[in-house]
């Protein structure tokens, strides 16, 4: 509920989100939580997740921790067993957990970092749906929303780890899109743009981050997005500048 008892966008609904601990997925699971939704946060780091537990406690909504590592395929496919056990169905999926990797030439990249991009940004999406998509099927209206990034349709020296990922997620779920057409599921892909994050000061270290959106303005677009009266399906959407 919202402070005036008003039903919240997502009342009763039940997201998943990785990445959550900080940038745009951390803003989008306060914002969800705020609009009544049950959130899993799924990151690494643990203190990073409790963080943000603390603050959507303290506004009245509720949240389940998942730490993790995305790159270990088993505990997903336990978090998706386990969601059934205790929830029976999901609602909402926002992979938005990824790894940049080395921005450099394809033959400087070293093999392990190579490895663990691609397990992240591309495998671990895989196994998201893998392990998901039947509990998404048990909802009314199940939204996935994969984020992606504009590098995956341009060629640009330097970036083609980060764009191999990209254009691999990108297939993948315009696949699985055609594949739940006459199902109650849909997938959409969402590229933010450039966003305040971590991620994007890595990529872009001389760039002032005051000039480009804060993940708030992110989450506030993908909300819109798992509304179960938003049928659109295997499209990718770009976000609006704030």
């Amino acid at each position: 509920m919202s402070p005036d008892n008003t039903p919240g966008k997502l009342e009763d609904r039940l997201a998943v989100i990785t990445g959550a601990s900080r940038g745009i997925g951390a803003a989008t699971a306060k914002l969800f939580a705020a609009e009544g939704a049950h959130v899993i946060l799924v990151a690494k780091t643990l203190g990073g997740l409790e963080e943000i537990d603390d603050e959507i406690r303290t506004e009245g909504g509720m949240a389940t921790l998942v730490p993790m590592d995305l790159a270990d395929y088993n505990k997903i496919d336990e978090m998706g067993s386990t969601i059934f056990q205790r929830f029976g169905k999901l609602d909402i999926l926002v992979a938005n957990a990824g790894l940049l990797g080395t921005v450099g030439p394809l033959n400087h990249i070293d093999p392990k970092i190579w490895e663990q991009t691609i397990a992240v940004n591309v495998t671990a999406n895989w196994r998201l749906i893998r392990s998901l998509d039947p509990l998404l099927r048990l909802s009314d209206a199940g939204r996935a929303i994969f984020l992606t990034s504009a590098a995956a349709k341009y060629h640009r020296a330097f970036w083609g780890l980060y764009a191999t990922s990209k254009a691999a997620l990108e297939m993948i779920v315009c696949t699985y899109a055609k594949e739940i057409l006459k199902t109650n599921v849909t997938a959409n892909l969402f590229n933010p743009g450039p966003t305040r994050t971590k991620m994007r000061a890595e990529a872009y270290p001389g760039e002032d981050p005051n000039k480009i959106k804060a993940p708030e303005s992110i989450a506030r677009q993908v909300i819109d997005l798992v509304q179960p009266t938003c049928n659109l399906n295997g499209e990718t959407i770009t976000a609006d500048e704030p």
